[in-house]
């Protein structure tokens, strides 16, 4: 059986999706145009931190969180959502949460190219997470 692979998922995926550089992103988190959501996992927002006003939501539940159909809707946790900008690590499973959430309907969803690391580069303020 010849499976494709997640490179080529990915691959895909920045083909059908919206990006945003990290310098871009930054202008419009600043002026509050966009809402950033960290999808990594909590043990790299623990290792890690996260940029200062993002929201997490976790790659597992994001269709979920955002589906006003799903019993885990999080509509206090999202708010006002203007463009859904999304990043992880360097941009691979956030390309993939964009494709997802573009494939459910959302029209204004982004991805970060090269994901948190580009974002503590182009400047963005870096706080840590702690465990509850």
């Amino acid at each position: 059986m010849k499976i494709k692979s997640s490179k080529e998922l990915v691959d895909e995926a920045n083909k059908a999706i919206k990006s945003m550089k990290p310098d871009e992103v930054k202008e419009a988190f600043l002026k509050g145009d966009i809402t950033l959501i960290d999808i990594r996992d909590i043990r790299e927002l623990w290792n890690e931190g996260t940029v200062e006003n993002s929201i997490h939501i976790p790659r597992g539940m994001l269709e979920f969180w955002l589906d006003p159909q799903s019993a885990y809707y999080k509509e206090k946790k999202i708010g006002n959502i203007k463009k859904l900008v999304l990043f992880c690590a360097i941009g691979f499973r956030s390309a993939l949460a964009t494709k997802a959430l573009t494939d459910m309907g959302f029209d204004n969803a982004y991805n970060v190219e090269g994901g948190f690391d580009g974002l503590k580069n182009s400047g963005l303020k870096i706080i840590p997470k702690t465990k509850k």
